[in-house]
């Protein structure tokens, strides 16, 4: 397994040698620096805690900040484990987009784009009520939520109007249409998780 920490930038598309048009996000992916070693788990899975994205030294507290430097790595705005097992790191190694290929297939992880407040409609599909027999302000109700006699309450994960978005994401399968070394870029086709501009996680996926 290898993974690696990214910005999503934006969408866009490219066109094949054929003409076709190929919808892409672009991701900056690295360079993470190994910032430090995890003990090996159970099963065997070795983990690295990593930075990813420039920050300024007067940002970081001075615990932090000996963390980095213990490391010999410059203070980054994001800190997060990931899995990699393809060779041993130290602290103070890198991890940078050319580790994966063109036409590969992976995994990304990233937060929802949060759309605050939503009705029961538009968080989970509902179809509405009838627009007729005079229910003229209950089209687009969610109907009812429990019982009056028994058992007298709402059961949890009712669907029901709340805040929508905002939640952890993994899209599978992508595949990875273009690597930009010398920009640390990532081309993967279809869309990911995530507004401009936020964090994202790659992996190799497992799916065949």
């Amino acid at each position: 397994m290898k993974e690696i920490l990214g910005k999503k930038l934006g969408t866009t598309r490219i066109f094949h040698e054929s003409g076709e048009a190929v919808p892409v996000t672009i991701i900056e992916a690295g360079p993470c620096p190994v910032v430090a070693k995890r003990p090996t788990s159970k099963t065997g899975v070795t983990a690295y805690q990593v930075g990813f994205g420039q920050c300024k030294k007067a940002r970081v507290n001075k615990p932090t900040a000996g963390h980095f430097a213990k490391a010999g790595v410059e203070p980054t705005r994001y800190l997060r484990d990931i899995h990699y097992d393809e060779a041993e790191l130290e602290p103070g190694a890198e991890l940078k987009v050319g580790m994966f290929k063109t036409g590969e297939r992976v995994d990304v992880t990233g937060i929802s784009r949060g759309l605050g407040f939503a009705g029961a409609m538009k968080r989970h599909h509902f179809q509405g009520a009838n627009k007729t027999h005079g229910q003229s302000d209950r089209w687009r109700a969610p109907g009812s939520i429990g019982q009056s006699s028994y058992p007298s309450r709402v059961f949890k994960g009712t669907r029901m109007a709340g805040r929508m978005g905002k939640d952890k994401v993994t899209v599978l399968n992508l595949e990875v249409v273009k690597i930009i070394e010398e920009e640390n870029l990532m081309l993967i086709k279809g869309a990911v998780p995530g507004f401009r501009g936020s964090l994202v996680k790659v992996r190799n996926t497992n799916r065949r």
